[in-house]
């Protein structure tokens, strides 16, 4: 099963209020939006690390098959916003296995958590660890910056009214 990470924010206050302010479909349409750019800088972290790892040899790239998802599901279950980073493709090589370019590559998997005789190279795990900081501020910016557009548009138009 796939590891999951959670934490939490501290310091967001100003947002907090921002958003007693403001719609519920502003809050989901921004929050998305702040989501996937915060997520972006993740994944991009992410194809860093497998670009280091790639053969140059095969056409296979992991780092081409790192995919940023909306997770629809979670959204549908709980009402929570959220996206998923991983490396598309699954984890079994069809036919023998294609080396050509774009590719699937299962191998990811015995380079990110090791085998018996191989051990663990982590790419997809320290993406995140090395840039959560970075992403939680960016996703906070963003929302804000939404927010105070949806509070501004709000004004404009009770006051035009």
């Amino acid at each position: 099963m796939a590891e999951t990470v959670e934490f939490s924010m501290l310091g967001v206050d100003s947002l907090l209020e921002k958003l007693r302010t403001v719609n519920y479909d502003m809050k989901r349409k921004g929050g998305r939006s702040a989501l996937r750019k915060a997520a972006q800088l993740i994944a991009d972290k992410a194809r860093e690390g497998a670009l280091r790892l790639d053969d140059a040899e095969t056409g296979r790239s992991i780092a081409d098959n790192i995919a940023l998802r909306w997770n629809g599901r979670l959204f549908r279950a709980s009402g929570d916003l959220g996206f998923r980073i991983g490396v598309k493709h699954g984890a079994v090589l069809k036919d023998g296995g294609e080396k050509s370019q774009n590719s699937p590559t299962p191998h990811w998997r015995l380079l990110e958590f090791g085998t018996e005789t191989i051990a663990a190279d982590p790419f997809m795990r320290n993406a995140l660890a090395d840039s959560i900081n970075e992403a939680t501020d960016a996703f906070i910016t963003n929302y804000e910056k939404t927010i105070d557009r949806a509070i501004k548009r709000e004004a404009k138009s009770r006051g035009g009214s």
